[in-house]
């Protein structure tokens, strides 16, 4: 009776003991998953299939398109009813054309490191985890080796919701013969990481970058208020320290990237003071996109030493209702008081409206540069 009692039991559970029965409820939606997974796997291959067909056909030209993935992933979006939201599914998407992409050519992506940045993060988000991202020492070098063609695109940041531009990358938009393709917005959060333990217990020092020190500033305050704080290179740097530095006492601001890759324990969750903090990053490259119908448009100018010269910079763009999403100032490295005026406009360099509007322009500036005409972000 008691072997008859466990051939039942035994048929009526599967291996991971669940019921089996004919009127459990989630056989169905569990057969159906299984038939939903074999469709979605044969329509990813025959999609890369049909990206190796494209990539053969391109020959030596550039295998990725930042206004095709753009418009992909926004009719991806306008499609979407539901339940997953739309954030998600561009994510999936962006990763299933990052996937696509390898199987004609791998891309390799500049950033200025070490591994676990945010700014890497951001490469990650618009290029996809089948790109290779490429740490530089020097945001300088990860703009050479594309300039060079010895990597495809670089990811630089170029301002933060809360602590304003990053001059470095602004300098280097003004000369390089990089066109920038795209842009990044990626949301900043940042957590107290520290080695073994999940405490706040006796950390006595505290490692970041300047900035995560300036914008976890309140919250450290507020929690540990006699802990030093010591600035470093990145982030990254401030994680790797904290892992490997042998200081039980030692604690680091840094993102999820670097939590994992350090190996580092939570202590804190989102502990910036700003719970919008958002870094802006531009994509850069050796080609310019088409328009698609929702770009920016990149310009750094310079206004002749005279009164009014600003307001006049500006003029060609009001008169035409153009939109500015962007104006600020930086010293010039040219000459003494003298200023450069980084502008992003909504429309694309080469629509009828926007063309006009640069043509005024450039009478009226005494220096005018495209940095680049590209799709806005997809969140």
């Amino acid at each position: 009776m008691q072997i008859n009692v466990k051939i039942g039991f035994l048929i009526l559970f599967s291996r991971n003991g669940n019921a089996m029965s004919a009127d459990n409820p989630l056989l169905p939606h569990r057969n159906a998953i299984d038939e939903i997974d074999a469709a979605i796997l044969r329509l990813l291959n025959e999609r890369a299939g049909h990206a190796r067909a494209i990539g053969g056909l391109k020959g030596t030209g550039a295998v990725y398109r930042p206004e095709r993935e753009a418009a992909v992933l926004r009719r991806i979006q306008d499609l979407n009813a539901g339940p997953l939201p739309d954030e998600a599914v561009a994510r999936l998407f962006r990763e299933i054309m990052s996937e696509c992409l390898a199987v004609e050519r791998p891309l390799t992506i500049t950033y200025l490191g070490p591994a676990g940045t945010f700014t890497q993060q951001a490469a990650v988000k618009h290029f996809g985890h089948a790109a290779r991202t490429q740490a530089c020492a020097t945001i300088d070098e990860s703009f050479r080796l594309v300039e060079a063609r010895q990597a495809d695109y670089v990811v630089a940041p170029v301002e933060n919701s809360t602590e304003g531009s990053v001059g470095r990358a602004l300098d280097l938009l003004a000369v390089t013969p990089l066109q920038a393709c795209g842009e990044v917005v990626l949301r900043i959060h940042h957590h107290l990481l520290r080695k073994n333990s999940g405490s706040m217990k006796g950390i006595t020092k505290v490692y970041a970058h300047a900035q995560a020190l300036a914008q976890c500033h309140e919250w450290l305050g507020r929690n540990l208020p006699e802990a030093v704080r010591i600035s470093v290179s990145s982030n990254a740097e401030a994680a790797r320290l904290a892992a490997e530095s042998g200081d039980e006492s030692a604690a680091a601001i840094a993102g999820q990237t670097a939590a994992e890759l350090y190996r580092l324990a939570k202590v804190a969750h989102s502990i910036e003071d700003e719970p919008n903090n958002t870094t802006r990053f531009l994509v850069l490259g050796h080609q310019t996109p088409a328009p698609t119908g929702r770009d920016k448009t990149s310009l750094v100018v310079s206004a002749p030493n005279k009164a009014g010269a600003v307001g006049a910079l500006l003029k060609p763009f009001t008169e035409a209702g153009i939109s500015m999403t962007k104006f600020e100032s930086r010293p010039s490295r040219s000459g003494l008081w003298e200023y450069l005026f980084f502008i992003d406009i909504e429309g694309h360099k080469d629509e009828t409206e926007v063309q006009a509007a640069l043509a005024a322009l450039e009478k009226r500036a005494s220096f005018v540069k495209v940095i680049g005409a590209y799709p806005t972000a997809v969140l």
